[in-house]
């Protein structure tokens, strides 16, 4: 796979972001609109005509160009290795019991495979006239007296070009049925209709016994070249229809929709942790909501591409209802169902191992960085919203900007991001614009120190003007909702792991930590969080993914702002000092693929302690999710 397409499956194949959500606070809302992105699992290379948005990617599509032209070389690749030529027509053998074993070792029966692994796979062959022109078989080796006999009566023998016939190479099926046609090709062209004789002047007379032998390998091997060709013939007519209904030749459109039904229980909620009475009860309904997506892909030169998305929903926060917002739902989309512009970013690579995407829409660090956890995306992860990522990726509420992806070596990225909440606002300058408001700068390290491990290191330097750094989950409120906002400049560090044990297991987790400083006010607030996950690809059948989580939610470990201004304590005179409870997430789900453009996942999750307060009941959270991809 070259740099180009590295890169390209990387950084320009960006995930579509969800629609618009507002990130309710459990004190004080804000009215700022916070965009809620999927990261894309860029672990599978793909070539650049083939980049596809993650979050829509179909698993076992088998109409694109790509998968078509993978049939095509195979069976090319078995047609020129031994001469294939249309099946022959021996006269019926009766009484010929079909072979169930041609050679000791030809026990290859494996299923037909889209990508050989063969590093000669591509290599094409040519007809030899003498086993002399090979040179890596010699009158020494145990075959030659074989391979010779091949050529000598019937001529059905090939090298590569370079000189050599590779014999140790393991074959398929498909390849020895190929080489089995060739020869009864050459047999046929060894027996005129009047009766055996020479053919060409060259080819010595085809012994009855040979004949009785390669009908019961004709028959045996039949199968396989049948199903061969008519595997590229039904490629071939789904990409003819592909191709004649799709809209246009450089922009591919990409959609998804959600439906789901959600609820929670009636928890008693402490609102002021002063005495450990609860003063309220959590209400919400059980609700039926849906989203939908849709994307268009344009590459105009096939080293860039323009990603515009559309968002419409009606699933908002249950923050307000149950006065913490750490029962946030992973896919919510609250746009009261009014379209919205949720991507309009344009990427574009500067050399082979650089790329730069900037946009109005869509640009943030859940966007250009790349995704570790395989338990993201708002259709196929995670339940919850803190199970979908760091929450320190979400810092800034970020939309606008420019960001770079920069592949080092094969195995160690850099990406970059600037990016601001509000970047179009032209009032006050401490309010919004590209340098003011809201905005956040960071970079991730990401790096694959085996085949089987990835990590991504993050830094994030991020300004608010309000005290609130916008990550929507857990204590993301640094200042007493009783005194006068101030601005923050806050560091935010961490990482996330993942680790694929094998194809049906993977464990990870994340930590993250955050400084913030007021730039008025002395003092300085903490927060971190972590969570660990077990995913289980395949999980009963082909396609599905359990996830079983359990984490924090982001948690004020130390608050030592003056008295009066200290969140933990806002209740209590506003004093120093950092939460005394800890809240822990734990969340089920499990993701049944239907079919390749249905899947159900039901889920459940349980916060012990909500808001980091031992006062509070337990929060359990519910939800049928029913995603459709087109």
């Amino acid at each position: 796979m070259s740099d180009i397409s590295l890169l390209m499956a990387s950084v320009l194949a960006t995930a579509p972001i969800s629609a618009l959500n507002l990130p309710e606070q459990p004190v004080i809302p804000t009215d700022n609109l916070v965009q809620q992105s999927m990261p894309e699992n860029l672990s599978e290379v793909v070539s650049p005509a083939e980049i596809t948005p993650p979050e829509f990617v179909q698993p076992d599509i088998t109409t694109s160009p790509a998968i078509k032209h993978k049939y095509e070389n195979i069976l090319k690749k078995s047609r020129e290795k031994i001469q294939f030529i249309s099946s022959p027509n021996l006269p019926e053998l009766k009484n010929i019991q079909p072979v169930t074993e041609v050679a000791q070792n030809q026990e290859n029966t494996e299923e037909f495979s889209l990508s050989p692994q063969s590093p000669d796979s591509d290599n094409p062959m040519s007809q030899v006239t003498s086993v002399s022109q090979l040179k890596d078989v010699q009158p020494s080796d145990w075959a030659f007296a074989a391979l010779q006999s091949l050529e000598e009566r019937y001529g059905c023998i090939a090298g590569y070009h370079d000189g050599t016939y590779l014999g140790n190479r393991n074959i398929s099926r498909y390849e020895f049925a190929a080489g089995l046609n060739a020869c009864l090709e050459k047999i046929n062209e060894a027996m005129p209709a009047a009766g055996y004789a020479y053919a060409n002047n060259k080819i010595n007379p085809v012994k009855n016994e040979d004949l009785v032998l390669l009908q019961r390998l004709q028959g045996e091997f039949k199968a396989e070249l049948l199903q061969l060709q008519q595997r590229v013939e039904a490629v071939e007519e789904r990409t003819t229809e592909l191709q004649a209904n799709r809209f246009s030749t450089t922009t591919r459109l990409f959609g998804q929709a959600i439906f789901s039904v959600q609820g929670t229980n009636s928890p008693d909620v402490d609102l002021f942790p002063r005495d450990g009475v609860p003063e309220r009860q959590g209400k919400t309904n059980l609700t039926f909501t849906s989203s939908a997506q849709l994307t268009l892909a344009t590459s105009f030169t096939g080293r860039d591409l323009l990603l515009t998305g559309l968002s419409a929903g009606n699933l908002g926060s249950n923050a307000s209802l149950l006065s913490t917002n750490m029962g946030r739902l992973g896919f919510e989309s609250n746009t009261d169902n009014n379209l919205v512009v949720s991507e309009l970013s344009y990427r574009f690579l500067v050399s082979e191992r650089l790329g730069i995407v900037v946009g109005t829409a869509g640009v943030n660090p859940i966007n250009t960085f790349r995704g570790i956890s395989p338990l993201e995306g708002s259709g196929d992860g995670a339940i919850s919203l803190f199970g979908q990522r760091n929450p320190i990726l979400s810092i800034g509420n970020g939309t606008s900007g420019i960001g770079f992806d920069w592949q080092i070596s094969d195995r160690i990225s850099l990406q970059g991001v600037y990016s601001a909440e509000i970047a179009n606002y032209s009032g006050n300058i401490n309010q919004g614009g590209l340098f003011g408001g809201r905005f956040t700068a960071g970079a991730q390290l990401s790096l694959a120190p085996t085949n089987n491990i990835d990590i991504g290191v993050h830094y994030l330097y991020s300004h608010s003007p309000d005290g609130l750094l916008g990550s929507g989950i857990g204590d993301s409120q640094l200042i007493s909702p009783f005194a006068d906002a101030t601005a923050f400049n806050t560091q935010a560090i961490g990482a996330t792991v993942a680790w694929r044990i094998n194809p049906n297991l993977q464990l990870g987790g994340w930590g993250g930590f955050t400084s913030s400083k007021p730039l008025n006010l002395p003092g300085s607030v903490e927060t971190t969080n972590w969570m660990v996950f077990a995913a289980f690809p395949n999980l009963l059948h082909p396609g599905n993914l359990g996830g079983v989580l359990v984490g924090q939610p982001p948690k004020i470990t130390s608050s030592t702002l003056p008295n009066g201004f200290n969140f933990p304590n806002f209740s209590d005179g506003g004093t120093a000092g950092g939460r005394s409870d800890t809240s822990i997430h734990v969340e089920l789900f499990y993701r049944a693929q239907l079919s390749d453009n249905i899947a159900l996942t039901p889920g459940l999750f349980v916060i012990f302690n909500p808001d980091h307060n031992a006062a509070n009941d337990a929060l359990v959270v519910g939800a049928l999710r029913a995603t459709f991809r087109f």
